[in-house]
């Protein structure tokens, strides 16, 4: 393979159709609101770092780092030093640091200060000049959603959200979006006030995972599965994200959130929509949302929701080797509290494709290991010309891909096993990354990252996907609230019973992923 030159990285800015190499953001500047925090720590830096390290990034790039700490533009030099030798992706190259380090800079301030604002301002003024980076900035809000509206004002203020000419401004929102649909609304109101739907770009890291991604050249690059996606053979469809840790230090921020606002709405509901969508005329940004749109709208819950969704509280059990305390005993977690760290609903979309076929999503903390899969179950063979001697532990076929971790793709499918005898049993047919493929995968922030800088808005969530999510998953909510207490599942296992029971209604169970 020819090495990547300066020559060949270049290409694709000189020629917008070649699509063979990676694409480089132009002149620009990265502005991170929550700088001091988790996420632009271990995430946000280090993203950026990769970034450069891989050559995707241009010279005059300039990264402002914006919060109420006492530093200097050193100071946030460290910090981001410090970042991306503990969490970067790529190894560490002392020529590339030297080149990104130059753009660093940052502002102190709180989000209620105009005169921050205005150093801001300037601030990227001067980087402009003396840096080239042209008038274009990406504000990323890595905030509480409760500040977005002061920090968009200030943004409006400042005159920071107003690009001139060719140039342009972008603002960069982390969920929730909103925690019910009202909120959602009022959320989008605010943001779209300031800035156009366009150069809005609202992060669901999820969208930004590889095998995420290849759910679509799976369904549209493969003549082998397209007839077999349908009602016509699929018997129902599970999408699981599991997480083994509990709540530990956030369970003051975890409480009146829950594990349905946190990951379904947006995480699950997203990867159903990528699922269950229709052939896009291309995949140019607004094609795939307008797909993604037209399933959340055939989105429905199957009724009655007390049958058909559950809800639960992990207690104290063994999470491994190690014995855990339940959610009632984490500190900060208010005792009385409802809030669920185990979620499952039961949707239908209602389309021709898919009439009939349920769609179980699931998440949960403390659950028996970390995994996201998306399990597409085919229905039973119409005849089975075997003895049931034959086909004891013979179950139903399934497609399995695995978005975290070890990620890949399992194809489950009855097998005849060696022998004199005609003896079916269940066997996997599987594909690893890891092992298909050389190249390591970039993490989901770098590849967003690098969308938002480009204006590729192709993996974000538009505000009608927003907004039909959030009418989704409202009615369960406020059922869940008129329906008492959560239960209670022993940390380690798969969940409650009363999870279990939704399924077996039904008459089927959940995978063991």
């Amino acid at each position: 393979m020819a090495a990547k030159t300066e020559e060949n990285w270049s290409n694709p800015l000189r020629d917008p159709r070649d699509k063979r190499l990676p694409r480089i953001a132009g002149p620009c500047s990265l502005v991170i609101f929550g700088v001091t925090g988790d996420l632009a720590r271990k995430k946000l830096m280090p993203a950026v770092y990769d970034l450069a390290n891989r050559g995707l990034l241009p010279p005059s790039f300039a990264l402002v780092g914006f919060a109420r700490r006492d530093w200097d533009d050193e100071d946030f030099g460290k910090v981001v030093h410090d970042a991306v030798q503990a969490h970067a992706r790529t190894p560490f190259r002392e020529d590339v640091w030297e080149r990104l380090s130059e753009g660093f800079r940052f502002v102190q301030g709180s989000f209620d200060d105009d005169a921050a604002f205005d150093r801001l301002r300037d601030t990227l003024a001067t980087l402009d000049a003396e840096r080239g980076t042209d008038g274009n900035h990406a504000f990323y809000l890595s905030v509480p959603p409760k500040a977005f509206p002061v920090v968009c004002e200030q943004l409006r203020r400042s005159g920071l959200a107003t690009a001139q000419g060719d140039q342009w401004r972008r603002v960069v929102i982390e969920k929730p979006f909103g925690h019910d649909l009202e909120s959602a609304r009022e959320l989008n109101q605010v943001v779209n006030s300031v800035f156009p739907e366009q150069s809005v770009f609202r992060i669901d890291h999820y969208l930004g995972k590889e095998t995420v991604q290849n759910i679509l050249a799976l369904r549209f690059a493969n003549q082998l599965f397209d007839p077999v996606w349908s009602s016509h053979y699929v018997d129902h469809v599970q999408i699981t994200m599991a997480e083994d840790i509990g709540l530990g230090g956030r369970a003051g921020y975890y409480d009146g959130i829950g594990a349905a606002r946190d990951v379904i709405q947006n995480h699950l509901l997203q990867l159903l929509a990528l699922v269950a969508m229709e052939e896009p005329v291309s995949f140019e940004p607004r094609e795939l949302q307008a797909e993604k749109i037209k399933v959340l709208s055939a989105t429905k819950n199957i009724l009655p929701l007390t049958e058909h969704t559950a809800r639960g509280q992990y207690g104290a059990g063994w999470q491994g080797s190690e014995q855990v305390v339940g959610l009632k005993e984490e500190e900060g977690f208010d005792t009385d509290s409802n809030t669920e760290t185990y979620a499952a609903i039961a949707l239908e979309v209602d389309s021709r494709r898919w009439a009939g076929v349920p769609f179980y999503l699931r998440t949960g903390k403390r659950l028996g290991r970390r995994v996201t899969e998306i399990a597409l179950v085919f229905k039973r063979a119409p005849h089975l010309p075997f003895d049931k001697t034959m086909t004891e532990e013979l179950s139903q076929n399934a497609l399995v891909i695995r978005v975290q971790p070890d990620e890949g793709i399992t194809l489950r499918f009855g097998s005849k096993v060696p022998g004199s005898s005609m003896e079916v049993r269940d066997v996997n047919m599987d594909f690893s990354y890891g092992q298909a493929f050389t190249e390591s995968s970039p993490e989901a922030y770098e590849r967003l990252i690098l969308d938002v800088l480009l204006g590729e808005p192709s993996l974000f969530p538009v505000n009608a996907e927003v907004e039909l999510s959030w009418e989704i998953l409202d009615p369960v909510l406020d059922a869940w609230a008129e329906n008492g207490s959560p239960d209670t599942y022993e940390a380690g296992t798969w969940g409650p019973d009363s999870a279990d029971t939704m399924m077996e209604r039904a008459g089927r169970q959940w995978r063991r992923p």
